[in-house]
C-alpha cells in the first residue's frame, strides 16, 4: 500500500493543475446538481418489523382517507384567571377561531371541544384537534399561517392559546454561529501547530472542498434517496472534522520529510505513502463502522451512516490527491518559518527535531507508567459511572424550550388533562378474521380499561368496511416515563389472550409506543453492534501492527472512552449537570439513536489516533529502537499533531451543540467528549503506559499469524528499500515487504 500511495502522491504533485482542475470540476458539478434538485423532505422515524410500525401500516391500508402519521395540530385554549372556557363569550371566541380554519384544502378535520368533551374538569382548559391530509413537511406556508392567525384571533379575545402537535415542526437548517466559532478555533489550532498560515489554510481549504462536495451530493440525492437534514448535518460535521485532520497529518509528514532534506516531489510522495496509508486505514474504519449501522434496521440511521461514510470517503480521496497537488502550488510556504529561515541561510540537509512537550510527556510516562495508568483509568471509570443509569428515548415537545408554543401547549395539556394525555396509545384491532367484530372490539376495550395505569379509553372508531377498529388509551403517566413503558407492555400482554381467543390481530401503536419500540430495539442492538465493532478493531489492528496485545489494548481503551462519553450524556441530558451551558432546558432520556451512532463514529476516530501515534512507534521499533525509545519517538513526531487534530475535531463537534435540534445537540456533546477522552486520556496516557509496562511483548506476534496475515506496510517500511523509478508508473509490482522485528 505504501508504495502505491507513494506513486499517487508524486503523480498528484507533478500533475497538480490536472488534479486541482478535476476536483474543481467535481465541486461545480455537485453544486449544480444540488441547485437543480428539489428540496428534500423530513421523514417520520420508523422501524419496520416492530408492532407499532405494523399497526401504522395497517391503519394506512384500512383508513385510506386519512394519514396515520400525517400532520396534526392541537389548539389549546385557557380561560383568563377566574373564568371558565365554557363561558359564553369564551366559547364564542373558540368557535369563531376554529371556524376560521374551514375551507383549507389541507385540513382534514377540526374537532369541537364542547362536542367531544375536550374540556378539563375545572373547565379552564380546552383543546381542539386539527388533522391534515399531508405530512408536516408537506404543509404549505398559507396553511401554517392560517393556524397561527387563528390562535392570534383567540388571544385578542382574551384567551391564552398555544399550538401543539407536529404541524409547526420545522426543518433545522444546517450552519450557524457556533459552527463558525468551531471552525475558527480549528484555524487557530492549525496555525499554532504548523507555524504557517499557508499550511493551515491548505488544510482548511481541502477540508472545505470535500465537505462542499459531500453536502452538495446529499442535497442533490435528498429526494430520490429520502435523505433528511440530519443526514446533511452529520455529513457536514464528520467531513469537516476528518477532512481537516487527514490534511493535517499528511501536511505534517510532508514538512517532516522536507525538514530532513527531501526534494518537494519526493517529500510529497513519502508523505502520502506513510501518513496517507494511515489516512486510508483510519478512513476505512470510520466508513465500515458507519456503513454497519444499516444492520440495525432503522432507515433513518442507515441513511445517516451512509451519508457520513460518503463524506469520510471524500475526505480520504481529497487528502490523498488534492493535498499533495497543493504542495506543488505553495512550495516552501508550506514549511514552518524556522525551516524556511534555515534554508535561506544555506543550511541544507536534515534539521534536528526539537525536544517538545510530547517528548517530555512520553519520558514522564516511561518513568511512572503504573501511576499514569491508575490515575487515567480510574478517572475515566469514574466519568463512565453515570452510564449505568442510561435511559433511551426520543425527544418530544417536552424537550423543547419553554419559549416555544409547542412546549407551552404540552404543559397546558398536562395541567388540564394529566401528564399522559400528551402521549396517547392507539390500539388497532384487525377483526377481519374474527367471527364477531363488535364482540371482539368490546373485549379489547374491557381488557385495556382493566390494565392498571390507564386513565381513560375512548370509544372505538370503525373503518369503512367494519373490519378494523381503532381506540385511544390515555396513560396516567408522561410519555417518556418508565411507567408508560411498562404500561405499553402490560397492555400488549393483556391483549395477547384476546388475540388467542378471538383470532383478531391486535397491536398497540402511536408515537409513544413507536418511540418505546425503537428505544428497546436500540438497546437490544447495542451489545451486538459493539461486539462487531470491537472485533473489527482487533482484526484490523492485528493486521496493521502485527501484534496481538496492541489491538486488545486499543479495544479496551475504546470501551473506556465510549463509556465515559455515555457518562457525560447521562449527566448532562438526564441529570441536568451543566445543561444550562449547552442550552438544555428540559432533562430526559438520551436520544435512542445516539449510543449506536456515537459508537460507530468514535470507533473510527479512535483508530485515527491509535494509528498515527503507534505507526511512528512501530516504525522506530522495527528499525532497532528499544520499546521505550519507540514510545518517545512516536510522541516526538506525532504527539503534537495528534493533539492538534483532536482539538480541531473537538472544536468542530462542539460547534454544533448550539443548534436547536436535540438530535444534533446530543451528537455534538457525545462526539466532542468521546474524542476528548479518547485522544488525550486513552491514546496519550493509557496507551503509552501500557506499552511501557509490556515492553517487547507489546509487539509480539505468533509465527503462524506472522505467516498468514498480510503485511499492509502502513508505516512505509518498503519505501526505504524500493521506490518506483517514475511517478507515472502506477502499475509497477510491489516487492515482498520486510516483516521487521516482532
Amino acid at each position: 500500500m505504501a508504495t502505491f500511495l507513494y506513486r499517487i502522491g508524486r503523480w498528484a504533485f507533478r500533475r497538480r493543475r490536472l488534479v486541482t482542475g478535476l476536483w474543481l470540476g467535481v465541486l461545480v458539478l455537485a453544486g449544480v446538481a444540488a441547485a437543480m434538485a428539489p428540496a428534500g423532505q423530513e421523514e417520520d422515524l420508523s422501524m419496520p418489523g416492530t408492532e407499532s410500525q405494523k399497526a401504522f401500516d395497517l391503519l394506512d391500508e384500512r383508513f385510506p382517507q386519512s394519514n396515520s402519521q400525517g400532520a396534526e395540530a392541537r389548539l389549546v385554549f385557557q380561560a383568563p384567571d377566574g373564568q371558565q372556557v365554557t363561558a359564553r363569550e369564551n366559547k364564542a371566541a373558540v368557535e369563531h377561531t376554529l371556524g376560521s380554519l374551514d375551507g383549507d384544502d389541507q385540513v382534514a378535520s377540526t374537532t369541537d371541544p364542547y362536542e367531544t368533551g375536550a374540556v378539563s374538569q375545572d373547565r379552564t382548559i380546552a383543546y381542539s384537534t386539527i388533522t391534515y391530509t399531508v405530512d408536516a413537511v408537506d404543509l404549505t406556508e398559507p396553511t401554517k399561517s392560517a393556524l397561527e392567525d387563528a390562535a392570534s384571533q383567540a388571544r385578542e379575545a382574551g384567551l391564552t392559546v398555544e399550538i401543539g402537535g407536529s404541524a409547526l415542526d420545522s426543518e433545522e437548517e444546517p450552519g450557524g454561529t457556533t459552527e463558525i466559532i468551531g471552525v475558527g478555533v480549528a484555524a487557530v489550532v492549525l496555525v499554532l501547530a504548523l507555524g504557517s498560515l499557508v499550511a493551515a489554510g491548505l488544510s482548511l481549504l481541502t477540508a472545505f472542498v470535500g465537505v462542499a462536495i459531500a453536502f452538495a451530493l446529499v442535497s442533490a440525492l435528498a429526494v430520490p434517496l429520502g435523505l433528511t437534514s440530519t443526514v446533511a448535518i452529520l455529513a457536514l460535521m464528520l467531513g469537516l472534522a476528518v477532512g481537516i485532520d487527514y490534511a493535517l497529518f499528511i501536511t505534517s509528514r510532508f514538512r517532516d520529510e522536507r525538514a530532513q532534506g527531501s526534494e518537494p516531489e519526493e517529500a510529497a510522495g513519502r508523505a502520502v505513502g506513510t501518513a496517507g496509508s494511515a489516512v486510508v486505514f483510519a478512513g476505512a474504519t470510520v466508513i465500515i463502522a458507519l456503513a454497519g449501522l444499516g444492520v440495525v434496521g432503522i432507515p433513518e440511521l442507515t441513511k445517516m451512516g451512509m451519508g457520513g461514510a460518503g463524506a469520510v470517503a471524500l475526505a480520504v480521496l481529497v487528502a490523498l490527491t488534492l493535498v499533495p497537488a497543493l504542495f506543488g502550488f505553495f512550495g516552501r510556504r508550506v514549511l514552518s518559518h524556522a525551516v524556511r529561515k534555515a534554508t535561506r541561510r544555506g543550511s541544507e540537509g536534515p534539521h534536528p527535531v526539537r525536544t517538545g512537550l510530547g517528548t517530555r510527556w512520553a519520558r514522564f510516562v516511561l518513568r511512572r507508567p503504573v501511576a499514569v495508568l491508575m490515575v487515567a483509568g480510574l478517572g475515566l471509570g469514574a466519568v463512565a459511572l453515570p452510564a449505568l443509569s442510561l435511559e433511551l428515548g426520543l425527544p418530544g415537545d417536552e424537550s423543547k424550550s419553554v419559549e416555544t408554543t409547542q412546549r407551552r401547549a404540552y404543559d397546558l395539556l398536562s395541567e388540564g388533562f394529566g401528564p399522559g394525555f400528551n402521549g396517547p396509545l392507539t390500539v388497532v384491532v384487525d377483526t377481519s378474521k374474527s367471527g364477531d367484530s363488535r364482540a371482539t372490539t368490546d373485549l379489547v376495550v374491557k381488557a385495556v380499561r382493566g390494565v392498571d395505569g390507564v386513565a381513560s379509553v375512548g370509544d372505538p372508531v370503525l373503518s369503512r368496511n367494519k373490519d378494523t377498529a381503532v381506540l385511544t388509551a390515555v396513560p396516567k403517566t408522561a410519555p417518556n416515563s418508565g411507567e408508560t413503558k411498562d404500561l405499553v407492555h402490560a397492555i400488549r400482554d393483556a391483549l395477547s389472550g384476546v388475540e388467542a381467543d378471538t383470532g383478531a390481530g391486535i397491536a398497540v401503536t402511536g408515537t409513544t409506543a413507536l418511540n418505546i419500540d425503537i428505544s428497546e430495539a436500540m438497546s437490544d442492538a447495542l451489545v451486538p453492534y459493539l461486539t462487531v465493532v470491537i472485533g473489527l478493531a482487533v482484526l484490523l489492528l492485528l493486521v496493521v501492527f502485527r501484534s496481538v496485545l496492541v489491538p486488545v489494548k486499543a479495544a479496551l481503551g475504546f470501551l473506556l472512552s465510549v463509556g465515559a462519553a455515555f457518562g457525560v450524556l447521562v449527566a448532562v441530558f438526564q441529570w441536568g449537570w451543566g445543561a444550562d451551558l449547552v442550552g438544555i432546558e428540559q432533562t430526559g432520556p438520551v436520544m435512542s439513536l445516539m449510543p449506536i451512532l456515537i459508537i460507530g463514529i468514535v470507533f473510527g476516530l479512535a483508530m485515527d489516533y491509535e494509528v498515527f501515534l503507534l505507526t511512528r512507534m512501530r516504525e522506530a521499533y522495527v528499525h532497532g529502537a528499544s520499546p521505550g525509545e519507540a514510545i518517545v519517538n512516536g510522541f516526538r513526531h506525532s504527539g503534537r499533531v495528534v493533539a492538534a487534530a483532536a482539538i480541531i475535531m473537538i472544536s468542530v463537534f462542539a460547534g454544533f451543540i448550539g443548534m436547536n435540534s436535540p438530535t444534533i445537540q446530543t451528537m455534538g456533546v457525545g462526539l466532542a467528549s468521546a474524542v476528548l477522552f479518547d485522544a488525550f486520556v486513552v491514546r496519550m496516557a493509557i496507551a503509552p503506559a501500557v506499552l511501557a509496562l509490556l515492553g517487547h511483548r507489546a509487539w509480539w506476534l505468533p509465527r503462524i499469524l506472522n505467516r498468514v496475515l498480510p503485511n499492509v506496510d502502513i508505516e512505509g517500511e518498503a519505501l526505504g528499500r524500493h521506490v518506483p523509478s517514475s511517478a507515472g508508473e502506477l502499475d509497477v509490482a510491489v516487492p515482498q515487504l520486510p516483516v521487521g522485528r516482532h
